[in-house]
Parts: C-alpha cells; sequence; structure tokens
C-alpha cells in the first residue's frame, strides 16, 4: 500500500482550500495518532507492571527526547526545504538537501548514542526513589542505543511529506507502531517464548519499530520511478552550500526544539521530587493529553509543509487562509479533548486501573484527576501553539522561534517550578499553574507573530539559477 501511495497520482484540490489541507493533513493525523496510541498502550502496560515502571517511564523518556531535541528538530526541517523546492519546481535539489538530513541525522545518532553509559550518574543525581533510578536508567540506556534508527526515519520521511505523500507517511507509521505494540505486550509481560523484560523490553520494542520503518522507507526510496525525476541514489553527496544554508535555519529548529522538550523535562525531573504517586499521576496525564496533542502534531506539519510550498510557489497569502483553517479545526478537536478531560476524567483512567493494585492507583488517580483540570485550561492554547508555530516555522522564521521560545521557556516554566517546589505548600499545584501559564503564552506569543505577517517576505532556498 506504501508503493502504491508514492506511484499514483494524487487529486489537485484548489489551492488554499480545505479539502487541500485534509488531503495532506488527515494522513499524517492518523499517523501521528498512531504513534499516541503507541505511546499510550506503553504506560498502560507498564502501569499493570507496577508504579515503578510507570514512574520510571516518562523522565526516561523525556531525557531521551531531549538528546534527540537538536537532531531530531533539525532532521524535521528538512520538510520545509523540500516543500519549498517542490513548490519551485526544483525536484533534483529536494534529493539533495533529503541527503545533507541524512548525513547529518548519522551524527547526531552517533553522539545521542555515545551519551548511554553516563544514564546511571544522571539519575542519580536527580534524586528519584532507588527502584525508580533503576528502570530509568535501563530504560534511557536502551533507547539511546536505538537513537540513529530514530533519526533517520525522522529525515527519510520529510522526502514524502514535504511533497504531500502523505499517505506513504501514514502507512509506514502505522506499520512500525503495528510491531511496536505487539512487541510491549510480549516483552513486558512475558508472553509466550518471550522474555519477561519489564521496562527493557518496552523500550526494545520502541527501537524494533523504528527499524521497521526505517526498513520500509529503504525500499520505498530504492523504487526505479525515483530515480528519473529525483535522482535520489545520484544525489548522494555533500553539498557544501546547501549543508550550510540547511544548518542556518535549521540549527534554530533544533535548538527550539531541545529547549522546549528540556523545559519539560526540568518540570517532570522537579515534579518527581515532590513523590512518586505526583511523579506517576504527571506521567499519566501527559500519557492522556499526548491522544489529543500528538495528532496535531499531524495537522502542524501539514500546515508547515503547505506553507513551504505556498512561499516555494511565491503565494504567500494562500497560506494564511490555510493556517486558519488548521486552526479551526484544531480549536475544536482540543475544546473536545478539554470536556473529556472535565467530566470524564474516570473514563480516560480506566484502561491504566484495569489491572493495577486499587490501593497503589487510589492516589495517583486524584492526583490525576486535579491534573487533568489543568489540561482542560491548556488544551485550547496548545492547538494555538502548534498551528502559528508550524507556520511561522514552515516560512524559515526559526530564530524568532528559538529566542521566544528560550524566554519562555526559563521565565514562565523552569524558574517558577523550581520557586514553587522552594517556597510554596501546595507545591503540585503551583508546578502545574507553572506549566498552564507557559503554553498560553507560547500559544498567544506565536500567534502574534503569524499576524504580523513577517513571514511572508521569508523564503529557506536559494533563488534558482
Amino acid at each position: 500500500m506504501t508503493m502504491s501511495a508514492e506511484a499514483s497520482p494524487e487529486l489537485d484540490p484548489r489551492a488554499g482550500s480545505l479539502a487541500e489541507l485534509l488531503q495532506l493533513a488527515v494522513p499524517l493525523i492518523l499517523s501521528s495518532s498512531s504513534v499516541s496510541l503507541m505511546h499510550v498502550v506503553d504506560r498502560v502496560f507498564l502501569t499493570w507492571f507496577s508504579p515503578d515502571a510507570l514512574a520510571a517511564a516518562l523522565p526516561a523518556g523525556m531525557l531521551h527526547w531531549t538528546l534527540l531535541a537538536l537532531p531530531i528538530g533539525l532532521a524535521s526541517y528538512v520538510t520545509t526545504f523540500v516543500a519549498q523546492y517542490d513548490g519551485a519546481k526544483r525536484p533534483k535539489q529536494v534529493s539533495l538537501v533529503v541527503w545533507q538530513g541524512i548525513f547529518t541525522a548519522i551524527a547526531g545518532g552517533i553522539l545521542v548514542t555515545a551519551t548511554a553509559p553516563i544514564a546511571g550518574t544522571l539519575f542519580q543525581w536527580v534524586g528519584h526513589s532507588r527502584d525508580v533510578q533503576r528502570m530509568e536508567t535501563i530504560y534511557f540506556t536502551t533507547l539511546c542505543l536505538g537513537s540513529l534508527p530514530v533519526l533517520l526515519v525522522a529525515t527519510v520521511s520529510c522526502f514524502f511529506s514535504g511533497r504531500g505523500k502523505t499517505q506513504v507517511v501514514m502507512w509506514v507509521s502505522l506499520s512500525g507502531t503495528a510491531v511496536n505494540m505487539g512487541l510491549d505486550w510480549c516483552l513486558i509481560f512475558g508472553q509466550g517464548p518471550f522474555p519477561r523484560w519489564g521496562i527493557l523490553g518496552a523500550a526494545i520494542a520502541t527501537i524494533a519499530g523504528q527499524l521497521v520503518s526505517l526498513g520500509i522507507y529503504t525500499v520505498l526510496l530504492l523504487q526505479p520511478h525515483l530515480k528519473h525525476e529525483y535522482a535520489f541514489l545520484a544525489q548522494c553527496k555533500l553539498n557544501a552550500p546547501l549543508l550550510l544554508r540547511y544548518l542556518r535555519f535549521g540549527l534554530p529548529n533544533g535548538l527550539r526544539s531541545l529547549i522546549d522538550i528540556l523545559a519539560f523535562t526540568i518540570f517532570v525531573m522537579l515534579v518527581g521530587r515532590i513523590g512518586r504517586d505526583t511523579l506517576a499521576a504527571t506521567t499519566l496525564v501527559f500519557n492522556v493529553n499526548t491522544l489529543s496533542f500528538l495528532p496535531m502534531i499531524g495537522l502542524g506539519t501539514a500546515v508547515m509543509t503547505l506553507v513551504g510550498r505556498r512561499v516555494g510557489e511565491g503565494r504567500a497569502e494562500l497560506a494564511v487562509r490555510t493556517t486558519w483553517l488548521a486552526f479551526k479545526l484544531s480549536s475544536v478537536y482540543m475544546i473536545c479533548f478539554a470536556i473529556l478531560y472535565l467530566f470524564l476524567p474516570n473514563l480516560l483512567m480506566s484502561p491504566y486501573a484495569a489491572y493495577s493494585d486499587p490501593s497503589t492507583f487510589a492516589q495517583i488517580r486524584v492526583f490525576v484527576v486535579i491534573l487533568l483540570r489543568f489540561a482542560a485550561v491548556f488544551a485550547f492554547f496548545d492547538a494555538m501553539l502548534i498551528v502559528f508555530s508550524s507556520a511561522v516555522q514552515g516560512a524559515g522564521d526559526t530564530r524568532f522561534c528559538l529566542l521566544f521560545t528560550l524566554v519562555v521557556s526559563l521565565l514562565v516554566l523552569v524558574i517558577p517550578t523550581w520557586l514553587a517546589l522552594q517556597y510554596v505548600d501546595q507545591k503540585m499545584i503551583a508546578c502545574w499553574s507553572a506549566c498552564t501559564a507557559f503554553i498560553v503564552v507560547m500559544g498567544v506569543g506565536f500567534l502574534l507573530r503569524f499576524r504580523t505577517g513577517h513571514w511572508k517576505s521569508m523564503r529557506v532556498i536559494e533563488p534558482a539559477e
């Protein structure tokens, strides 16, 4: 199905229309939703396995994503270059920039893998309980060893998503997710001939899913029909001017991703000092929130692609219409989840509680109900943040994104959370208030930046000769 999706001609709906947006966005939303479901299932299984495993999964996973943030943010920005080159009808440059992304992804994967030996020291410094520390170390170390496939998948997927071939991305993502979820059940609980590895099994299942996705993308990139138009294999070479241009725009995007994820990682680590139940509740709420958040990342990728294409075509005004359409869709979606958070919290918790120890889960449940109210408040602003940040990044406004994220992360999230732990009695409430304020300020800030229209005169690609 992936091969036919790439090879078959796609409908060409009117530029700037809702049909065009949905044609690109729906497969990406389904792809992101599958990733979201994978994380939810992963955490549900770990909840059934032990509360310590649940508490360990989020901080260890977020620390790994913190290390991946810069290279994966750089890798994902290949989408903008591909979209703008594709809009400018320059297919050879599309392949050439993807190879620049692949080379940088390999370098980033090697560097992240090299951090695996320091995991024990890192989690000892954080100060979580000894059993949680042990599981955090296992999970983090294993994920680090599988960093290279993650970065390569993020890079080569841009060859398809940036050209609007989002159905390919969807089917590849669904395939990797299916492998991950199946191995989760087998390796966490030791089903059939598989060993009972707990949190180690969850990490190995994640890596296996990425390797399957990478294998499928490799087969697709070697298809004969790509040889003539894009000369993909022939463009396998370093191009210093293009590499430098890619780094000039992509590095701020990577650094912005690093700062964003690092801020939330610090937040989770600090909240973990309050207690195991608070950390477990925070993990559970963030995990539930991925059901709303990650699908909107797919919509954001579609916005970035379409804005990049319109800029490459020299029709930036059409990108404005697309962005507002995307914001309306995402707002309705997020408000529906806010209603669920407020009025059906027990329904959202039921999968986690199904096979958990009732006495252990009782206190976690109380905390989760409280924290879901915060999630209901910031859900709408999350939609605002995703859509409008994607739009300005699609045009090339990455330096503003970097500086704004840095300032707001420090002044609204990290420093207030640390002060709350030192001086406030209701520590959990104060910490989550800072988290909510951070998302609200980020959403409003990117909306205002989009409305200035400064991004309309930007483009990341060089003028055609």
